[in-house]
């Protein structure tokens, strides 16, 4: 059925149901998971009464946040690992989330994206965006969603 199975996580708690069903999932059809997270990139806009950072501190802000996002990767890995699944993680630092995982899907030829939807309507939706909708909408890789 499936041979690559690419989980995207945001580490929110509907995401981290989401993994667990993909790592079910992974082990059912004997595939390989790739657990992914994307950090953003630091705004370099400035807006009128902030504070600009340093390039160091910018830096270091980014280099917690790839940290974040390689634990959290890690985690899944070692959880996946633990039930005989073939595993690994892979993090990338983007602003647009759902390129890159459409992207990340494509180079590492999966054959199934999981994802969550937080199920945001109207205004929350329209403010707050929907990364899932976007790899939906936009991806040609078959796409799971849970809520």
């Amino acid at each position: 059925m499936y041979k690559r199975i690419l989980v995207a996580t945001d580490g929110s708690t509907l995401s981290k149901k989401a993994v667990t069903s993909a790592i079910g999932m992974a082990a059912t059809c004997g595939a390989e998971l790739i657990a992914m997270k994307v950090f953003p990139c630091y705004p370099q806009a400035y807006f009128e009464g902030s504070i600009p950072l340093s390039i160091e501190d910018v830096s270091r802000v980014e280099k917690q946040w790839a940290d974040a996002a390689q634990e959290t990767v890690d985690a899944i890995v070692k959880s996946a690992k633990s039930k005989t699944v073939q595993a690994k993680g892979i993090t990338t630092k983007s602003d647009v989330v759902s390129d890159a995982i459409i992207s990340a899907a494509k180079k590492h030829n999966a054959d199934l994206i999981i994802m969550a939807s937080h199920g945001r309507k109207g205004i929350k939706r329209l403010l707050l965006g929907s990364e899932t909708q976007q790899v939906l909408t936009h991806s040609h890789i078959p796409v799971l969603v849970l809520r």
